[in-house]
């Protein structure tokens, strides 16, 4: 069993992500419309690329806009969910180990206490996510169970992680466990709301472009729209 799951199960999980997000991304440029979104993406690159990259980094920094300082507590738990959910997969020894075995390609690797504080991190603030649309009446109006399903479906690799570094029970059976949600998870990407691990950035593009051109940005440049 870990054989096929590190070996033909973790090929297909990676290609059906890489693969499903290339899709995603075309689909998404294809879709735009300057006629309909009235931005000339084309005929202002300049503006255009200058507030795509200033919207981008904006909402990658912590309170670095109005909505993000708007929400102090709220900021807190995304950032901490998000930073750990990038950093613990890709820097993780363990992991690195199978890229090495792999692909050969061996990144930075996070020291066992940093991984631990991070992966804890990513647990607890997927559960005050889950209290926050629970208790919110605005949050919980608009949940359904496919958000729960969304979230537990990201903070399950993470939570047999633990429970496979702690050796609470089986160490083998809580490794496969972890194998199998972190490969789940890999090919649910594309299909689902997680697609925002690569949409955010072509969608925070696209406002920043509309900005930089339109609203604000060549403000005064007797443009017809």
């Amino acid at each position: 069993m870990f054989d096929f799951l590190t070996g033909p199960m973790f090929w297909l999980s990676i290609s059906i992500c890489i693969i499903g997000m290339i899709v995603r991304i075309v689909l998404y440029i294809r879709g735009l419309n300057w006629q309909m979104d009235r931005v000339a993406y084309r005929a202002h690159p300049g503006p255009g690329f200058k507030g795509a990259v200033n919207s981008i980094i904006r909402w990658l920094v912590p309170f670095g806009t109005y909505s993000w300082r708007k929400q102090p507590f709220m900021t807190i738990i995304f950032f901490g969910f998000h930073i750990g959910a990038v950093l613990v997969p890709l820097f993780l020894l363990a992991h690195n180990i199978i890229l090495r075995e792999k692909i050969g390609i061996f990144l930075f690797t996070l020291n066992p206490a940093a991984a631990d504080i991070l992966t804890w991190m990513v647990v607890m603030s997927a559960l005050c996510l889950m209290l926050r649309r629970i208790a919110l009446p605005e949050v919980r109006i608009l949940t359904t169970a496919y958000d729960y399903f969304i979230l537990v479906l990201s903070a399950a690799p993470f939570i047999t992680g633990l429970l496979a570094r702690y050796e609470m029970g089986d160490y083998t059976f809580w490794l496969t466990v972890h194998i199998l949600c972190g490969e789940a998870l890999l090919i649910a990407i594309p299909f689902t709301k997680l697609s925002h691990i690569v949409l955010f950035f072509a969608s925070r593009a696209q406002l920043g472009m509309d900005f930089g051109i339109k609203r604000g940005g060549m403000k005064g440049k007797n443009m017809a729209w």
